[in-house]
Protein backbone atom coordinates (compact mmCIF):
# COMPACT_ATOMS: atom_id res chain seq x y z
CA UNK A 1 0.00 0.00 0.00
CA UNK A 2 1.60 3.23 -0.93
CA UNK A 3 -0.70 5.76 0.65
CA UNK A 4 0.97 8.47 2.77
CA UNK A 5 -1.79 8.50 5.24
CA UNK A 6 -1.11 4.92 5.57
CA UNK A 7 2.80 5.56 6.02
CA UNK A 8 2.18 8.15 8.47
CA UNK A 9 -0.29 5.83 10.60
CA UNK A 10 2.56 3.56 10.96
CA UNK A 11 4.94 6.44 12.50
CA UNK A 12 2.23 7.84 14.41
CA UNK A 13 2.50 9.06 17.84
CA UNK A 14 0.14 7.63 20.31
CA UNK A 15 -2.46 10.65 20.22
CA UNK A 16 -3.00 9.99 16.60
CA UNK A 17 -2.20 13.68 15.30
CA UNK A 18 -0.56 13.60 12.07
CA UNK A 19 1.38 16.56 10.59
CA UNK A 20 0.45 17.45 6.80
CA UNK A 21 3.77 16.58 5.75
CA UNK A 22 3.09 13.18 5.92
CA UNK A 23 0.10 13.43 3.40
CA UNK A 24 0.24 14.12 0.03
CA UNK A 25 0.70 17.48 -1.02
CA UNK A 26 -3.44 18.36 -1.47
CA UNK A 27 -4.34 22.36 -1.84
CA UNK A 28 -5.77 23.49 0.72
CA UNK A 29 -5.74 20.69 3.23
CA UNK A 30 -5.33 21.56 7.10
CA UNK A 31 -2.09 22.08 8.60
CA UNK A 32 -2.63 18.96 10.64
CA UNK A 33 -5.32 16.17 10.21
CA UNK A 34 -6.53 14.89 13.65
CA UNK A 35 -8.12 11.39 14.42
CA UNK A 36 -9.42 10.61 17.59
CA UNK A 37 -8.04 7.71 19.40
CA UNK A 38 -11.31 5.05 19.08
CA UNK A 39 -9.51 2.23 20.62
CA UNK A 40 -11.39 2.50 24.17
CA UNK A 41 -14.77 1.77 22.69
CA UNK A 42 -16.38 -1.63 23.77
CA UNK A 43 -16.35 -4.07 26.31
CA UNK A 44 -13.62 -3.37 29.17
CA UNK A 45 -11.69 -0.97 26.69
CA UNK A 46 -11.60 -2.95 24.17
CA UNK A 47 -8.88 -5.16 26.06
CA UNK A 48 -10.85 -8.12 27.76
CA UNK A 49 -13.60 -10.36 26.47
CA UNK A 50 -16.32 -11.63 28.75
CA UNK A 51 -16.17 -14.47 30.51
CA UNK A 52 -18.91 -16.34 32.42
CA UNK A 53 -17.41 -19.71 32.69
CA UNK A 54 -17.68 -19.90 36.50
CA UNK A 55 -21.12 -18.24 36.36
CA UNK A 56 -24.30 -20.14 37.96
CA UNK A 57 -26.23 -21.59 35.30
CA UNK A 58 -30.10 -21.52 36.19
CA UNK A 59 -31.90 -23.46 33.38
CA UNK A 60 -35.57 -21.79 32.66
CA UNK A 61 -37.18 -25.13 32.54
CA UNK A 62 -37.08 -25.76 36.17
CA UNK A 63 -38.81 -22.10 36.42
CA UNK A 64 -41.82 -22.99 34.31
CA UNK A 65 -40.37 -21.82 31.39
CA UNK A 66 -41.32 -24.27 28.69
CA UNK A 67 -40.26 -24.16 24.82
CA UNK A 68 -42.83 -24.87 22.30
CA UNK A 69 -45.37 -25.33 24.86
CA UNK A 70 -47.84 -22.60 23.40
CA UNK A 71 -48.53 -20.57 26.41
CA UNK A 72 -47.02 -17.32 26.95
CA UNK A 73 -43.65 -16.98 29.15
CA UNK A 74 -43.60 -13.42 30.12
CA UNK A 75 -44.77 -13.59 33.93
CA UNK A 76 -42.72 -16.72 34.66
CA UNK A 77 -39.72 -14.65 33.49
CA UNK A 78 -40.54 -11.37 35.32
CA UNK A 79 -41.11 -13.74 38.74
CA UNK A 80 -37.38 -15.43 38.47
CA UNK A 81 -36.10 -11.91 37.47
CA UNK A 82 -37.47 -11.04 40.64
CA UNK A 83 -36.38 -13.58 42.85
CA UNK A 84 -32.68 -12.63 41.59
CA UNK A 85 -32.87 -8.75 41.78
CA UNK A 86 -31.05 -8.90 45.21
CA UNK A 87 -29.21 -12.25 44.78
CA UNK A 88 -25.10 -11.05 44.61
CA UNK A 89 -24.00 -13.90 42.53
CA UNK A 90 -23.58 -13.71 39.00
CA UNK A 91 -26.01 -15.64 37.04
CA UNK A 92 -26.79 -16.73 33.61
CA UNK A 93 -30.55 -17.01 32.51
CA UNK A 94 -30.44 -20.22 30.25
CA UNK A 95 -32.91 -20.87 27.32
CA UNK A 96 -33.07 -24.01 25.33
CA UNK A 97 -34.13 -24.86 22.21
CA UNK A 98 -37.46 -23.82 20.47
CA UNK A 99 -39.51 -20.81 21.13
CA UNK A 100 -40.94 -18.33 23.90
CA UNK A 101 -43.33 -16.11 24.02
CA UNK A 102 -42.95 -13.08 25.63
CA UNK A 103 -45.87 -9.88 25.68
CA UNK A 104 -44.88 -7.26 28.22
CA UNK A 105 -41.33 -5.79 29.03
CA UNK A 106 -38.53 -7.80 30.44
CA UNK A 107 -36.31 -5.67 32.78
CA UNK A 108 -32.84 -6.47 33.66
CA UNK A 109 -32.07 -3.90 36.91
CA UNK A 110 -29.07 -5.63 38.73
CA UNK A 111 -25.47 -6.22 37.06
CA UNK A 112 -23.82 -9.68 36.39
CA UNK A 113 -26.76 -11.07 34.45
CA UNK A 114 -26.82 -12.89 30.98
CA UNK A 115 -29.76 -13.77 28.83
CA UNK A 116 -28.40 -16.79 26.94
CA UNK A 117 -30.21 -18.99 24.14
CA UNK A 118 -28.87 -22.20 22.90
CA UNK A 119 -27.71 -20.57 19.61
CA UNK A 120 -29.43 -18.18 16.70
CA UNK A 121 -31.45 -21.23 14.98
CA UNK A 122 -31.94 -22.74 18.30
CA UNK A 123 -33.70 -20.74 20.65
CA UNK A 124 -36.38 -17.78 19.48
CA UNK A 125 -38.47 -15.43 21.47
CA UNK A 126 -41.50 -14.85 19.79
CA UNK A 127 -43.55 -11.01 20.56
CA UNK A 128 -47.03 -11.52 19.50
CA UNK A 129 -47.75 -7.57 19.95
CA UNK A 130 -46.15 -4.38 20.34
CA UNK A 131 -45.01 -2.52 23.27
CA UNK A 132 -47.70 -0.01 23.22
CA UNK A 133 -49.73 -3.29 24.52
CA UNK A 134 -47.17 -3.51 27.16
CA UNK A 135 -46.81 -2.21 30.46
CA UNK A 136 -45.40 1.31 30.09
CA UNK A 137 -42.12 2.03 32.79
CA UNK A 138 -42.46 4.90 35.13
CA UNK A 139 -39.72 6.64 33.22
CA UNK A 140 -41.51 7.07 30.50
CA UNK A 141 -43.53 9.62 32.12
CA UNK A 142 -41.24 12.69 30.99
CA UNK A 143 -41.20 11.61 27.46
CA UNK A 144 -45.26 11.34 27.57
CA UNK A 145 -45.22 14.60 28.78
CA UNK A 146 -42.42 16.40 26.32
CA UNK A 147 -44.30 14.54 23.36
CA UNK A 148 -47.59 16.24 24.07
CA UNK A 149 -46.23 19.73 25.60
CA UNK A 150 -43.84 19.88 22.21
CA UNK A 151 -46.75 18.95 20.11
CA UNK A 152 -45.04 16.35 18.72
CA UNK A 153 -47.11 15.57 15.16
CA UNK A 154 -46.11 13.69 12.38
CA UNK A 155 -47.41 14.98 8.87
CA UNK A 156 -47.59 14.03 6.05
CA UNK A 157 -50.53 15.64 3.71
CA UNK A 158 -49.83 13.36 0.60
CA UNK A 159 -50.80 10.25 2.95
CA UNK A 160 -53.25 11.76 4.56
CA UNK A 161 -51.03 11.88 7.71
CA UNK A 162 -51.02 13.75 11.00
CA UNK A 163 -50.39 11.52 14.13
CA UNK A 164 -48.91 12.07 17.28
CA UNK A 165 -45.42 10.68 18.12
CA UNK A 166 -45.63 7.33 20.14
CA UNK A 167 -43.20 7.06 23.32
CA UNK A 168 -41.34 3.78 21.11
CA UNK A 169 -40.33 5.89 18.08
CA UNK A 170 -36.55 6.34 19.61
CA UNK A 171 -37.14 4.69 23.02
CA UNK A 172 -38.08 1.20 24.98
CA UNK A 173 -37.57 -2.60 24.36
CA UNK A 174 -39.07 -5.84 25.24
CA UNK A 175 -35.55 -6.81 26.47
CA UNK A 176 -34.80 -3.25 28.73
CA UNK A 177 -32.33 -2.78 31.22
CA UNK A 178 -32.23 -0.09 33.48
CA UNK A 179 -31.81 1.33 37.38
CA UNK A 180 -34.73 1.49 38.77
CA UNK A 181 -35.94 5.20 39.95
CA UNK A 182 -32.63 7.00 37.68
CA UNK A 183 -33.75 8.91 34.78
CA UNK A 184 -33.03 7.99 31.36
CA UNK A 185 -32.87 10.75 29.55
CA UNK A 186 -33.62 14.50 30.05
CA UNK A 187 -36.76 15.97 28.45
CA UNK A 188 -37.92 18.68 30.91
CA UNK A 189 -36.43 20.95 32.81
CA UNK A 190 -38.16 20.91 35.75
CA UNK A 191 -39.17 16.87 35.53
CA UNK A 192 -36.58 15.67 38.29
CA UNK A 193 -33.50 16.63 40.36
CA UNK A 194 -30.24 15.37 37.87
CA UNK A 195 -27.77 13.24 39.74
CA UNK A 196 -25.32 15.24 42.49
CA UNK A 197 -22.53 16.69 41.53
CA UNK A 198 -19.15 15.08 42.90
CA UNK A 199 -16.55 17.59 41.75
CA UNK A 200 -16.05 20.62 39.43
CA UNK A 201 -13.21 20.15 37.20
CA UNK A 202 -10.82 23.04 37.24
CA UNK A 203 -7.99 22.52 34.76
CA UNK A 204 -7.02 19.68 31.85
CA UNK A 205 -6.48 19.25 28.18
CA UNK A 206 -7.84 16.67 25.36
CA UNK A 207 -6.87 13.64 24.86
CA UNK A 208 -4.98 13.87 28.59
CA UNK A 209 -5.40 11.33 30.97
CA UNK A 210 -5.19 13.75 33.84
CA UNK A 211 -7.15 16.77 35.47
CA UNK A 212 -7.64 18.80 38.31
CA UNK A 213 -10.94 19.52 40.61
CA UNK A 214 -11.85 21.55 43.75
CA UNK A 215 -12.37 19.31 45.84
CA UNK A 216 -11.73 14.96 45.49
CA UNK A 217 -13.35 14.20 48.62
CA UNK A 218 -16.26 12.35 47.41
CA UNK A 219 -13.96 10.89 44.31
CA UNK A 220 -13.17 7.43 44.25
CA UNK A 221 -10.39 4.97 42.71
CA UNK A 222 -12.49 2.31 40.58
CA UNK A 223 -15.51 4.13 40.32
CA UNK A 224 -17.53 5.14 37.09
CA UNK A 225 -18.46 8.56 37.13
CA UNK A 226 -19.96 11.43 34.28
CA UNK A 227 -17.41 14.23 33.22
CA UNK A 228 -19.97 17.09 31.84
CA UNK A 229 -19.63 19.70 29.43
CA UNK A 230 -21.80 22.98 29.30
CA UNK A 231 -22.46 26.14 27.37
CA UNK A 232 -23.44 28.61 30.18
CA UNK A 233 -22.66 31.31 27.30
CA UNK A 234 -25.58 31.27 25.18
CA UNK A 235 -25.64 30.95 21.16
CA UNK A 236 -22.20 32.24 21.04
CA UNK A 237 -20.70 29.90 23.50
CA UNK A 238 -17.01 28.89 23.42
CA UNK A 239 -17.80 25.45 23.97
CA UNK A 240 -19.47 25.30 20.42
CA UNK A 241 -16.71 25.89 18.88
CA UNK A 242 -15.21 22.77 20.39
CA UNK A 243 -17.93 21.04 18.92
CA UNK A 244 -18.07 22.50 15.85
CA UNK A 245 -15.11 24.37 14.75
CA UNK A 246 -15.04 27.35 12.72
CA UNK A 247 -16.93 26.04 10.42
CA UNK A 248 -20.03 28.53 9.36
CA UNK A 249 -22.77 25.96 10.29
CA UNK A 250 -26.14 26.71 11.35
CA UNK A 251 -26.60 25.99 14.84
CA UNK A 252 -30.21 24.66 16.51
CA UNK A 253 -31.45 26.60 19.42
CA UNK A 254 -30.82 23.32 21.83
CA UNK A 255 -27.30 24.32 22.43
CA UNK A 256 -27.84 27.56 24.24
CA UNK A 257 -31.85 26.91 25.71
CA UNK A 258 -30.88 25.48 28.84
CA UNK A 259 -27.40 26.24 30.04
CA UNK A 260 -27.64 23.29 32.85
CA UNK A 261 -27.92 20.30 29.94
CA UNK A 262 -24.51 19.40 29.32
CA UNK A 263 -23.53 19.15 25.43
CA UNK A 264 -21.15 16.84 25.42
CA UNK A 265 -21.05 13.78 28.52
CA UNK A 266 -18.44 11.25 28.81
CA UNK A 267 -18.24 7.94 31.39
CA UNK A 268 -15.33 7.56 32.78
CA UNK A 269 -13.27 5.00 35.25
CA UNK A 270 -10.68 6.93 37.65
CA UNK A 271 -7.63 4.82 38.24
CA UNK A 272 -5.67 7.26 40.54
CA UNK A 273 -6.50 10.29 42.76
CA UNK A 274 -3.32 12.42 44.37
CA UNK A 275 -4.38 15.91 45.96
CA UNK A 276 -6.47 17.31 43.47
CA UNK A 277 -5.17 15.62 40.61
CA UNK A 278 -7.84 12.99 39.06
CA UNK A 279 -6.31 10.20 36.66
CA UNK A 280 -8.87 8.24 34.47
CA UNK A 281 -8.54 5.24 31.73
CA UNK A 282 -9.33 7.01 28.89
CA UNK A 283 -8.35 10.16 26.80
CA UNK A 284 -10.29 13.66 27.86
CA UNK A 285 -13.14 14.44 25.59
CA UNK A 286 -12.47 18.10 25.32
CA UNK A 287 -10.54 20.78 26.96
CA UNK A 288 -11.56 22.10 30.49
CA UNK A 289 -12.31 25.80 30.55
CA UNK A 290 -14.18 27.06 33.91
CA UNK A 291 -16.07 28.99 31.43
CA UNK A 292 -17.84 25.82 30.70
CA UNK A 293 -19.01 24.73 34.02
CA UNK A 294 -17.14 21.39 33.65
CA UNK A 295 -17.95 19.01 36.51
CA UNK A 296 -18.49 15.61 37.61
CA UNK A 297 -21.88 13.62 37.90
CA UNK A 298 -22.47 10.35 40.11
CA UNK A 299 -23.79 7.91 37.25
CA UNK A 300 -26.14 5.68 38.40
CA UNK A 301 -25.45 1.96 36.05
CA UNK A 302 -25.64 -1.52 36.39
CA UNK A 303 -22.57 -3.83 34.77
CA UNK A 304 -21.53 -6.96 33.30
CA UNK A 305 -25.18 -7.53 31.66
CA UNK A 306 -25.44 -9.42 28.64
CA UNK A 307 -27.48 -10.83 25.78
CA UNK A 308 -26.20 -13.95 23.74
CA UNK A 309 -27.36 -16.36 21.00
CA UNK A 310 -30.65 -16.11 20.33
CA UNK A 311 -33.53 -14.76 17.76
CA UNK A 312 -35.80 -12.12 18.56
CA UNK A 313 -39.00 -12.57 15.99
CA UNK A 314 -41.53 -10.41 15.81
CA UNK A 315 -44.93 -10.40 13.09
CA UNK A 316 -44.47 -8.88 9.64
CA UNK A 317 -46.44 -5.62 10.41
CA UNK A 318 -47.01 -2.25 7.78
CA UNK A 319 -45.65 0.81 8.79
CA UNK A 320 -47.90 3.41 9.35
CA UNK A 321 -45.37 6.17 9.25
CA UNK A 322 -42.34 7.73 11.03
CA UNK A 323 -41.98 8.44 14.90
CA UNK A 324 -45.57 6.74 14.79
CA UNK A 325 -44.06 2.97 15.50
CA UNK A 326 -46.61 0.91 17.72
CA UNK A 327 -43.24 -0.47 19.41
CA UNK A 328 -41.70 -3.73 17.60
CA UNK A 329 -38.65 -2.92 19.50
CA UNK A 330 -36.04 -5.58 20.28
CA UNK A 331 -33.36 -4.64 22.92
CA UNK A 332 -33.14 -1.02 24.81
CA UNK A 333 -29.70 -0.51 26.66
CA UNK A 334 -30.10 2.23 29.52
CA UNK A 335 -27.66 2.87 32.39
CA UNK A 336 -24.98 0.05 31.59
CA UNK A 337 -21.25 -0.42 32.02
CA UNK A 338 -19.07 -3.14 30.59
CA UNK A 339 -21.61 -5.22 29.30
CA UNK A 340 -22.55 -6.56 25.60
CA UNK A 341 -24.38 -8.12 23.24
CA UNK A 342 -23.48 -10.84 20.63
CA UNK A 343 -25.03 -13.41 17.98
CA UNK A 344 -28.09 -12.94 18.02
CA UNK A 345 -30.78 -11.96 14.96
CA UNK A 346 -33.65 -9.63 15.66
CA UNK A 347 -36.79 -10.34 12.78
CA UNK A 348 -39.13 -7.55 11.89
CA UNK A 349 -38.47 -5.16 14.42
CA UNK A 350 -39.08 -1.09 14.38
CA UNK A 351 -35.84 -0.67 16.21
CA UNK A 352 -33.78 -4.05 16.54
CA UNK A 353 -31.62 -2.45 19.69
CA UNK A 354 -31.93 1.45 20.59
CA UNK A 355 -29.58 2.37 23.25
CA UNK A 356 -29.40 5.62 25.89
CA UNK A 357 -26.66 6.68 28.93
CA UNK A 358 -24.62 3.46 28.33
CA UNK A 359 -20.80 2.97 28.22
CA UNK A 360 -18.49 0.64 27.23
CA UNK A 361 -20.52 -1.97 25.75
CA UNK A 362 -20.30 -4.33 23.12
CA UNK A 363 -22.76 -5.15 20.39
CA UNK A 364 -21.16 -8.03 17.98
CA UNK A 365 -22.66 -10.44 15.45
CA UNK A 366 -26.17 -8.68 15.12
CA UNK A 367 -28.01 -9.72 12.21
CA UNK A 368 -31.42 -7.50 11.46
CA UNK A 369 -33.94 -8.71 8.85
CA UNK A 370 -37.84 -9.28 7.84
CA UNK A 371 -39.49 -7.33 5.28
CA UNK A 372 -40.86 -4.54 7.51
CA UNK A 373 -39.77 -1.08 7.44
CA UNK A 374 -37.75 -0.19 10.46
CA UNK A 375 -36.85 3.15 12.40
CA UNK A 376 -33.41 2.14 13.41
CA UNK A 377 -31.85 -1.70 13.62
CA UNK A 378 -28.73 -0.69 15.92
CA UNK A 379 -29.01 2.86 17.19
CA UNK A 380 -26.27 4.59 19.34
CA UNK A 381 -28.08 7.92 20.84
CA UNK A 382 -26.47 9.32 24.05
CA UNK A 383 -23.80 6.84 24.56
CA UNK A 384 -19.69 6.98 24.80
CA UNK A 385 -17.33 4.03 23.44
CA UNK A 386 -19.84 1.47 22.17
CA UNK A 387 -18.61 -0.68 19.64
CA UNK A 388 -21.44 -2.33 17.58
CA UNK A 389 -19.00 -5.01 15.21
CA UNK A 390 -20.39 -7.32 12.55
CA UNK A 391 -23.57 -5.67 12.16
CA UNK A 392 -25.03 -7.57 9.44
CA UNK A 393 -28.73 -5.62 7.86
CA UNK A 394 -30.95 -7.16 5.68
CA UNK A 395 -33.86 -5.33 6.36
CA UNK A 396 -35.28 -1.40 5.08
CA UNK A 397 -34.59 0.96 7.39
CA UNK A 398 -35.10 4.48 7.86
CA UNK A 399 -31.71 4.89 9.91
CA UNK A 400 -29.56 2.14 9.07
CA UNK A 401 -26.16 2.81 10.94
CA UNK A 402 -27.33 6.30 13.18
CA UNK A 403 -25.06 8.42 15.79
CA UNK A 404 -27.72 10.03 17.28
CA UNK A 405 -28.21 13.03 19.94
CA UNK A 406 -25.17 13.06 22.34
CA UNK A 407 -22.98 10.10 21.10
CA UNK A 408 -19.43 10.35 21.26
CA UNK A 409 -16.49 7.96 20.75
CA UNK A 410 -18.56 5.30 19.33
CA UNK A 411 -17.58 3.02 16.23
CA UNK A 412 -19.31 1.09 13.85
CA UNK A 413 -16.64 -2.02 12.92
CA UNK A 414 -17.76 -4.47 10.17
CA UNK A 415 -20.84 -3.25 8.95
CA UNK A 416 -22.49 -4.49 6.10
CA UNK A 417 -25.58 -2.81 5.06
CA UNK A 418 -27.36 -4.43 2.17
CA UNK A 419 -30.83 -2.79 1.97
CA UNK A 420 -31.19 1.17 1.60
CA UNK A 421 -27.99 2.58 3.05
CA UNK A 422 -27.45 5.61 5.18
CA UNK A 423 -24.93 6.67 7.53
CA UNK A 424 -26.83 8.74 9.38
CA UNK A 425 -25.50 11.28 12.17
CA UNK A 426 -28.62 12.15 13.62
CA UNK A 427 -27.78 16.00 15.12
CA UNK A 428 -27.80 16.53 18.83
CA UNK A 429 -24.05 17.47 19.25
CA UNK A 430 -22.82 13.76 18.17
CA UNK A 431 -19.10 13.83 17.55
CA UNK A 432 -15.98 12.00 17.39
CA UNK A 433 -17.91 8.67 16.23
CA UNK A 434 -16.40 6.22 13.45
CA UNK A 435 -17.75 4.52 11.08
CA UNK A 436 -15.37 1.92 10.36
CA UNK A 437 -14.51 -1.00 7.52
CA UNK A 438 -17.71 -0.34 6.10
CA UNK A 439 -19.81 -2.49 3.65
CA UNK A 440 -22.53 -0.60 1.80
CA UNK A 441 -25.22 -2.31 -1.30
CA UNK A 442 -26.44 0.74 -3.52
CA UNK A 443 -29.15 0.60 -5.52
CA UNK A 444 -29.63 3.80 -8.10
CA UNK A 445 -32.16 5.83 -9.12
CA UNK A 446 -31.60 8.30 -11.98
CA UNK A 447 -32.24 11.61 -11.36
CA UNK A 448 -32.34 14.35 -14.13
CA UNK A 449 -29.63 12.53 -16.42
CA UNK A 450 -27.72 11.49 -13.58
CA UNK A 451 -27.45 8.67 -10.62
CA UNK A 452 -27.04 10.43 -7.26
CA UNK A 453 -27.91 8.70 -4.09
CA UNK A 454 -27.79 10.23 -0.18
CA UNK A 455 -25.47 8.14 1.25
CA UNK A 456 -24.30 10.41 3.78
CA UNK A 457 -27.73 12.06 4.32
CA UNK A 458 -28.14 12.85 8.32
CA UNK A 459 -31.46 13.31 10.35
CA UNK A 460 -33.15 15.02 12.94
CA UNK A 461 -34.55 17.70 14.55
CA UNK A 462 -33.52 21.56 13.29
CA UNK A 463 -33.45 22.57 16.90
CA UNK A 464 -30.85 20.10 17.19
CA UNK A 465 -28.55 20.77 13.91
CA UNK A 466 -26.34 20.61 12.92
CA UNK A 467 -25.76 17.00 12.07
CA UNK A 468 -23.07 15.97 13.64
CA UNK A 469 -19.83 17.78 15.75
CA UNK A 470 -16.14 17.87 14.41
CA UNK A 471 -14.13 14.69 13.88
CA UNK A 472 -16.53 12.65 12.51
CA UNK A 473 -14.33 9.57 10.71
CA UNK A 474 -15.31 7.17 7.88
CA UNK A 475 -12.57 4.46 7.17
CA UNK A 476 -12.49 2.21 4.79
CA UNK A 477 -15.87 2.91 3.12
CA UNK A 478 -16.64 0.50 0.32
CA UNK A 479 -19.63 0.33 -1.75
CA UNK A 480 -21.15 -1.69 -3.94
CA UNK A 481 -23.37 -0.12 -6.96
CA UNK A 482 -25.69 -2.83 -7.75
CA UNK A 483 -26.81 -0.91 -11.17
CA UNK A 484 -25.19 1.94 -13.10
CA UNK A 485 -22.64 0.66 -14.89
CA UNK A 486 -24.26 2.28 -17.97
CA UNK A 487 -23.76 6.15 -16.49
CA UNK A 488 -21.43 7.89 -18.45
CA UNK A 489 -20.87 10.43 -14.98
CA UNK A 490 -19.50 9.80 -12.04
CA UNK A 491 -22.23 8.45 -9.23
CA UNK A 492 -22.72 11.24 -7.05
CA UNK A 493 -22.94 10.41 -2.87
CA UNK A 494 -24.16 13.47 -1.15
CA UNK A 495 -26.47 14.20 1.60
CA UNK A 496 -24.12 15.92 4.24
CA UNK A 497 -23.97 20.23 3.80
CA UNK A 498 -23.75 20.69 7.39
CA UNK A 499 -21.08 18.09 9.25
CA UNK A 500 -18.41 20.24 10.22
CA UNK A 501 -14.65 19.12 9.82
CA UNK A 502 -15.39 15.70 9.04
CA UNK A 503 -12.55 12.65 8.22
CA UNK A 504 -12.95 10.10 4.84
CA UNK A 505 -10.59 8.12 4.18
CA UNK A 506 -10.49 5.44 2.20
CA UNK A 507 -13.63 5.45 -0.11
CA UNK A 508 -13.59 2.74 -2.57
CA UNK A 509 -16.23 1.28 -5.32
CA UNK A 510 -17.08 -0.99 -8.01
CA UNK A 511 -18.12 1.89 -10.22
CA UNK A 512 -17.00 5.82 -10.33
CA UNK A 513 -18.07 8.41 -7.84
CA UNK A 514 -17.61 11.19 -6.31
CA UNK A 515 -18.49 12.73 -3.60
CA UNK A 516 -20.42 15.57 -2.03
CA UNK A 517 -19.81 16.30 1.75
CA UNK A 518 -19.50 19.63 4.15
CA UNK A 519 -18.13 21.70 4.91
CA UNK A 520 -14.62 21.46 5.43
CA UNK A 521 -13.95 17.82 5.03
CA UNK A 522 -10.53 16.01 4.59
CA UNK A 523 -10.75 13.41 1.91
CA UNK A 524 -8.11 10.98 1.35
CA UNK A 525 -7.73 7.84 -0.74
CA UNK A 526 -10.88 8.38 -2.45
CA UNK A 527 -11.03 5.31 -4.91
CA UNK A 528 -8.91 3.50 -2.79
CA UNK A 529 -9.40 0.90 -0.01
CA UNK A 530 -6.51 0.58 2.37
CA UNK A 531 -6.09 -2.97 2.88
CA UNK A 532 -2.70 -3.04 5.01
CA UNK A 533 -4.83 -1.15 7.79
CA UNK A 534 -8.74 -2.10 7.12
CA UNK A 535 -9.68 -0.98 10.55
CA UNK A 536 -8.50 2.47 12.16
CA UNK A 537 -9.70 1.02 15.68
CA UNK A 538 -8.32 -1.99 15.39
CA UNK A 539 -4.66 -0.18 14.37
CA UNK A 540 -5.37 1.85 17.22
CA UNK A 541 -6.11 -1.09 19.60
CA UNK A 542 -3.41 -2.91 18.77
CA UNK A 543 -0.69 -0.37 19.04
CA UNK A 544 -2.16 0.95 22.46
CA UNK A 545 -2.00 -2.72 23.52
CA UNK A 546 0.77 -3.10 22.24
CA UNK A 547 2.23 -0.12 24.45
CA UNK A 548 0.89 -1.66 27.28
CA UNK A 549 2.94 -5.26 27.01
CA UNK A 550 5.83 -3.45 26.53
CA UNK A 551 5.95 -1.17 30.18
Amino acid sequence: MTSFIMKALMSMVFYFLISASSFAKVPGVFNQVYLPDYSYAGYEFGEKQPNIKEWRVINVAEHGLIANDGLDDTQALQALLKRLQNDPEPVVIQFGLGRYQISDIIRISRSHLVIRGAGKSATEFYFPRPLMYATTPSEMKELALYLDQEKKIERNSSQNIKLPYTLWSWSGGFFWTAVEGARVKAYLHDYSPTEPVLANILSGKKDSFIFTVDNPSQLKVGHVVEINWHNPEGKNGSFLQQLYGDSNVKLGSRHWENPELALSRQQVLITDIKANTITIKTPLLHDIDTRWNVNIRQWQHIEQVGFEHFTMRFDEHQHVAHHVESGYNGIYLTRTFNSWIKDITIENSDSAVLTESIANVTIADVTTTGKSLAHYTVQLGGVHNVLVKGLTIENPSIHPLSFNTFANKNVYLDSDVKVQPVLDQHSGANHHNLFDNTRVHITLNETQGQYKYPLFLGGGASYWKPSHGNHTTLWNTRINFTNGALSDQPIVLYGMKDGPNARLIGVSANLPFKIEYGPNSYQEGIGEYFSDIPSLYIYQLQKRLSKLKSR
